[in-house]
């Protein structure tokens, strides 16, 4: 009896022993399969691997740093649950072969902000036609919400949790950050396929419900960037509204009233916004209504768990909207004249440069040229200032030696 249990105790512990011999070896050749395939346009660190008996892999310490990204995306934990051990050596032999019912979970997930998130070249080949959410944040009013605007509102970074669930009866995933707000997706009928991403859209025929909290955000960046652009809040509306029909008519499409009116609310006062989805259909299934087409067509929206009616798109004649060649500057004049600080172009030294990076700033060259656009990095030798060239942003750097004037573009204070 002893002997039979002493057996059993050392065939065990040899099965245990093995078991997560096999899953870090599996993991480690999957991960190192993945880095090959990402290797054009990003690196994978792993971190550390470990495994439990009850079906989980867990990554530890890891990261992910995209190309075109000068900050990497950092997690503390990413771990995947197949259910059974059995289910998850299957999964790491075959990983098209997953069980009915999965979940992989990101904890601590973290990316920092920089003012140039970025890189010159990707800014640089940026796609000409105008983005629909893409709010002005500045005096001129091509400069638009960035990093930089998103660091001075004291954002240093997104992090937060991360959770994907596969269920027989379709796909959940979510996505909560500590002061950026969440997104929740439901897909019912959506079966994920790791090696064939491309085809999630075709392995069901719903809808996907989308739900977007902004997490009181899009009232702090109204109220930031109207004040950084020199305006009141509610002109300031009105001119991302306007872009953003423009951005519409670009695409052939015009907005309905209810739509426009959903869009300033949201802009100005944020929320809770569920919608409903088709990435397999055109438009991501938003009704295009075009004469008597379609004419009852209405998008499936609820705003703060209210149903809001007349949500659709209008097919128009695509139409671009001119780009302005000359930088927007509006100059409010002292009128005190005291010599204070007013809204306009406000003379500062280059020794002090540092403490307005990310700011709009002009710099006069002592060979008489100008350069200006947004200030993003200072070092002792040379500032980097990134100018708005063919839809993107490209950094130039100025040796400081050379610079005859910095001028920092202020919105105007009492002294």
């Amino acid at each position: 009896m002893k002997r039979l249990l002493t057996f059993l105790v050392v065939l065990t512990l040899l099965g245990y022993l093995a078991f997560k011999g096999a899953v870090w070896w599996l993991a480690d050749q999957r991960l190192t399969e993945a880095r090959k395939a990402v290797e054009d346009i990003g690196v994978i660190d792993r971190g550390d691997i470990r495994s439990g008996v009850e079906g989980r892999l867990t990554l530890g310490d890891g990261s992910y740093q995209d190309f075109r990204l000068t900050q990497p995306m950092e997690f503390g934990r990413l771990v995947f649950n197949a259910g059974s051990p059995v289910a998850l050596l299957t999964a790491l032999v075959n990983p098209a072969d997953l069980p009915p019912g999965w979940s992989l979970q990101a904890e601590n997930l973290r990316l920092m902000l920089d003012t140039n998130m970025f890189r010159n070249w990707v800014t640089a080949g940026a796609d000409m036609t105008p983005a629909l959410f893409s709010p002005v944040c500045g005096p001129d009013h091509r400069q638009h919400l960035g990093s930089g605007d998103l660091l001075r509102l004291g954002v240093s970074g997104i992090s937060g949790e991360a959770l994907v669930i596969q269920r027989s009866d379709g796909l959940y995933a979510e996505l909560t950050t500590v002061n950026a707000g969440s997104i929740e997706v439901d897909w019912p009928g959506a079966r994920l396929d790791p090696l064939q991403l491309p085809g999630l859209a075709e392995s069901t025929s719903s809808a996907m419900t989308v739900t977007l909290r902004d997490g009181g955000l899009m009232r702090r960046v109204a109220a930031y960037c109207s004040r950084e652009s020199g305006v009141e809040t509610e002109e300031w509306t009105g001119i991302v509204m306007e872009a953003f029909s423009d951005g519409l008519r670009a695409r052939g499409f015009s907005a309905s009233d209810q739509l426009l009116a959903l869009y300033r609310q949201w802009l100005t006062e944020g929320g809770e916004l569920t919608l409903e989805l088709d990435p397999s259909a055109p438009v991501w299934g938003v009704p295009v209504r075009d004469g008597e087409e379609n004419a009852d067509a209405n998008l499936n929206v609820r705003y703060n768990h209210s149903q809001v009616p007349g949500v659709y798109l209008e097919s128009v004649e695509p139409e671009f909207p001119e780009q302005p060649e000359a930088m927007l500057e509006p100059v409010v004049p002292d009128a005190g004249g005291s010599g204070g600080i007013v809204a306009g172009w406000n003379p500062a030294e280059t020794d002090d440069a540092e403490s307005w990076i990310g700011r709009t700033v002009r710099v006069t060259l002592e060979n008489g040229n100008v350069v200006e656009g947004r200030l993003v990095s200072v070092d002792e030798n040379r500032m980097e200032v990134a100018r708005l060239m063919d839809g993107g942003e490209v950094a130039y750097p100025i040796a400081i030696r050379l610079v005859a004037t910095f001028e920092v573009w202020r919105r105007g204070q009492a002294r």
